[in-house]
């Protein structure tokens, strides 16, 4: 493709996590190079880069720097200031796109984009009153979550409303940010989708992902989720429906509630995304690469899977098991490099291959 980086080039990633660390890696393999942009110190993605920047996203200078330095921007996680984008957008080329990432960002554009293009999501309200939730309440029903509109992940920034006596807490935990009222849904199942599209509007789907989650932060994923052929055909084209509608460049995470015959849209991720860890182990390439691929112009590769597979998060102290599980044929361990383990901090993943790939 004439808009293809060639080896040697350089990609942008804003955000020095775990995902971060990840895609460098991946863009390595690949002959590209990787600077990083984060304001925090040593961040893991770091040890594995070519160049960091240690700044804030608010210094024009070091944001005009780092633009002017790279091919290509991403980034791996939503929460990038608007107006840090603005500044490297004006240089530099953005992938995936800012419509992906202003409606990622809040929950209320969000499910209004979902449902506008014609999917399923929770019944929801905005509110930002008591008397906004109770009128939400009323519409919405109960049990019901409140969360906030913005900044929100691993559980973090939602309270669970099981009836009207739990309201004024709830309220006061959102800590007066724009919040979002969205009701509860009994699913059979809970599935994401990592997908991607390239340049030249190609997508490929890697299968659905069945995730369990533990005090709001994702726990396991595993493959094939067990969900019928038709489920899983629908949730591909729900999945390519969003990459279309957004003219999306990249991995996406698409996570949905299966519920009878029914799919419900929880939210998306315009980046590579927890559930789709299996891929290492488990399909032809893996979302870090399909990812890089997209956003440097190569060809997206037919993510087919090769094994059944199940991905489990290290959390906190569960670092202590790495000696345990180095024992396991067929478990594949990843550490991000972070030097200390707290709770509800994800310190790396186990992808343990069950088998040859089955169909459920």
């Amino acid at each position: 493709m004439t808009d293809a980086l060639r080896p040697g080039q350089t990609i942008g990633i804003l955000g020095g996590g775990q995902l971060g660390r990840m895609l460098a890696m991946a863009a390595a393999r690949l002959g590209l190079k990787v600077h990083i942009y984060e304001p925090g110190a040593n961040p893991p993605a770091g040890e594995v880069a070519y160049s960091v920047t240690t700044a804030p996203y608010d210094d024009a200078a070091a944001l005009t720097a780092f633009a002017d330095s790279v091919d290509v921007v991403t980034y791996e996680f939503e929460n990038v200031p608007a107006a840090a984008l603005d500044l490297i957008e004006a240089r530099v080329p953005i992938r995936p796109n800012r419509q992906a990432l202003a409606t990622s960002q809040d929950r209320l554009a969000e499910k209004t984009f979902l449902n506008d293009i014609g999917l399923a999501t929770a019944p929801y309200a905005s509110l930002n009153t008591e008397a906004e939730l109770a009128q939400a309440l009323a519409s919405v029903g109960m049990p019901s979550i409140l969360k906030t509109r913005r900044l929100g992940y691993d559980g973090k920034g939602q309270a669970r409303i099981t009836d009207r006596h739990d309201a004024p807490a709830a309220l006061a935990a959102m800590d007066g940010a724009d919040a979002i009222l969205e009701g509860f849904i009994d699913f059979d199942h809970e599935i994401s989708v990592i997908a991607a599209r390239g340049l030249d509007d190609t997508i490929a789907c890697f299968e659905p992902g069945e995730n369990i989650h533990k005090d709001g932060i994702l726990d396991t994923t595993r493959v094939p989720a067990d969900i019928s052929a038709a489920t899983r055909e629908r949730a591909f084209g729900i999945a390519g429906t969003i990459l279309t509608a957004l003219d999306y460049v990249g991995v996406i995470g698409v996570e949905m509630f299966v519920s009878g015959d029914e799919i419900i849209i929880n939210e998306f991720a315009p980046r590579v995304h927890n559930s789709g860890h299996w891929t290492e182990a488990g399909a032809v390439i893996d979302q870090f690469e399909q990812h890089i691929r997209a956003i440097a112009g190569w060809p997206l590769v037919d993510p087919l899977r090769h094994s059944d597979v199940e991905m489990t998060n290290l959390i906190g102290d569960d670092i202590d098991q790495i000696q345990a599980i180095a024992q396991e044929t067929g478990a594949k361990i990843h550490l991000y490099g972070k030097a200390e383990a707290r709770p509800g901090r994800k310190m790396g993943h186990v992808t343990r291959i069950l088998g040859p790939a089955t169909d459920r």
